[in-house]
Order: C-alpha cells, then sequence, then structure tokens
C-alpha cells in the first residue's frame, strides 16, 4: 500500500461515517490560532464551519470591529492555508 491508497482509504471512512464536517471545523479552527497567533487568538471564543460560513465569537467588541474591516483578507488568509475555498465569508459574533 502506497501514501495514495492511505489516502484514499481515509478519505473514504471520512465519507461513509459522515465526518468530514467535523474534521475541517477541526482544522478551520487550527488555522485560526496558527494564523491569529496570541493577539486575537485570546479574544476568540469560538469557532464553527457551516456551509462555508465561518462563524468568530470574540470576547472583545473594540476587536469585533476592528477585524470586520478585514474580513475579506482573512477569508483569503484561510483559503490559502487549505490551498482551495472552504469559506466564502466571514461572520463576527
Amino acid at each position: 500500500m502506497d501514501n495514495t491508497d492511505i489516502k484514499n482509504l481515509i478519505n473514504t471512512f471520512l465519507k461513509e461515517n459522515k465526518l468530514e464536517n467535523g474534521l475541517l471545523d477541526l482544522e478551520v479552527k487550527k488555522v485560526w490560532f496558527e494564523v491569529m497567533e496570541n493577539g486575537i487568538a485570546n479574544y476568540t471564543k469560538d469557532i464553527n464551519l457551516k456551509n462555508k460560513t465561518l462563524y468568530i465569537k470574540l470576547s472583545s467588541p473594540a476587536l469585533k470591529q476592528e477585524l470586520s474591516y478585514g474580513k475579506e483578507k482573512l477569508k483569503n488568509l484561510i483559503n490559502q492555508k487549505f490551498e482551495k475555498e472552504i469559506i466564502n465569508r466571514i461572520v463576527l459574533i
């Protein structure tokens, strides 16, 4: 068995057990905390990905306002990490 066979086997398992969305949600959270580092990550309370929309709950209203101006840049940055379009829009809560 080579790497592509193992990758295909894992992808099949994830699809059959409907685990793809949960795994993707975890990966997006991981990327968010990597990209935002400690500054913004410390104010992040929750992150959820539903239907290509990333919902980000922040504890600071001022930070939420500041990030609202750069939502497109954040979306592109996260999509670049995945090398495909994972997120269509970002909603700050």
